[in-house]
């Protein structure tokens, strides 16, 4: 499977007109950037030796899905915080995997990847032990709050010619694959609008920890969706952040949030609030071209409704639904990066991009770039 930003160019100011020769061009582009993380690890292994550094991050049970892997051996979790560490043996996705130091875990042999899952403003010093290290990383969103930090990490991880693997939740996921295949073959004609949502009511025990960073939910939850529109148009002309906070609770945080993304010939809106009853089911992703529109809703478990101006193989003109397996977040994350690591395909999203999509996430939470 292609990944998301093979549909964009990997230059600073890409084209907003997404048809089938750019897109086509942009994959090209991207798989020559990329190319130097194919055959990072040891061929001849019969699996991948991983380790976890945090649980700190809300999406840090994703350790299961390596466990479940045939493709990758689990070797060690790390765990700083001693309430956080008093809280393993209570979550059955960390029973019976070894405690460590991250010393420890860094100086375990043939250690190949790590998962860093810390919490967020942990996140870049820890990948960057990591790199220094001389390990591939997945990195859980978004990249911290310092551009200058990332892109020091990523230059590092380029001149060691490792991989680093964002963990933008709906890159992988099956309705998105889908629309990237109608963007390859030119099915939407020119882009020039989206529109986009990911809200959900954010519990008011986790409120206060958001509220310690300044891009409110944007930051928080709105960076997967920009991670999306990056992936289809490319890094945006600019980028006009609307910050409010409606919630009767004053604690701070920025809740309901919006980010206006400009480009040549196309306009993409990206909404996220914290406040959203049932938000999860109005989750969506909609792409408008010329030649056709490409409802996602929810991305979650996702279906799509997809109108277009003829029929386009087994597609039809006019409006029509289309449904998809159930999606596991992670589960593509993990085998794709397995290929990649043995050599069997290229990385499918450059650090370009990773660096683009990062830059638009702070400009539409209203954080500096310094």
């Amino acid at each position: 499977m292609t990944s998301f930003p093979d549909s964009a160019s990997s230059s600073d100011s890409p084209p907003t007109k997404v048809t089938r020769r750019t897109a086509l061009s942009g994959l090209a582009a991207s798989g020559l950037a990329a190319s130097v993380f194919a055959g990072g690890a040891r061929r001849h292994k019969q699996r991948i030796r991983v380790g976890q550094i945090g649980i700190g991050h809300a999406h840090s049970t994703k350790l299961s899905v390596y466990r479940e892997s045939a493709d990758y051996e689990v070797v060690g979790l790390v765990e700083s915080d001693p309430r956080l560490r008093g809280t393993i043996a209570k979550n059955v996705t960390f029973k019976d995997v070894p405690l460590m130091t991250q010393e420890q875990l860094l100086n375990v042999a043939d250690l190949d990847v790590v998962l860093v899952e810390t919490r967020v403003n942990d996140l870049l010093g820890t990948a960057e032990a990591c790199v220094n290290a001389g390990k591939h990383v997945h990195i859980d969103k978004p990249a911290g709050d310092s551009l200058p930090h990332f892109r020091r990490i990523v230059e590092s991880a380029e001149r060691q010619q490792l991989m680093i693997q964002m963990g933008y939740m709906y890159r992988y996921n099956p309705a998105i694959a889908l629309l990237q295949k109608f963007l390859a073959e030119g099915w939407l004609g020119d882009v020039f609008e989206i529109h986009t949502v990911m809200s959900k009511v954010v519990p008011e025990a986790n409120r206060a920890s958001l509220a310690k960073f300044p891009g409110g939910v944007m930051f928080e939850l709105g960076c997967h969706l920009i991670d999306l529109v990056v992936g289809v148009l490319g890094k945006p002309n600019s980028v006009t952040p609307f910050s409010q906070h409606v919630s009767p609770k004053d604690d701070g945080l920025v809740d309901n949030m919006l980010a206006v993304m400009e480009y040549d010939r196309a306009i993409a809106s990206v909404k996220s609030s914290a406040v959203e009853v049932d938000g999860f089911a109005r989750r969506h992703f909609v792409v408008c071209g010329t030649e056709g529109t490409f409802h996602i809703q929810p991305l979650d478990n996702p279906s799509a409704r997809v109108a277009l101006s003829k029929p386009r193989a087994k597609y039809q003109k006019g409006y029509q639904d289309v449904s998809f397996p159930k999606y596991r977040r992670y589960v593509a994350d993990a085998a794709d990066m397995a290929s990649v690591l043995r050599g069997d395909k290229v990385s499918s999203f450059d650090a370009k991009h990773d660096l683009n999509v990062q830059e638009a996430v702070l400009r539409a939470s209203g954080l500096p770039l310094n």
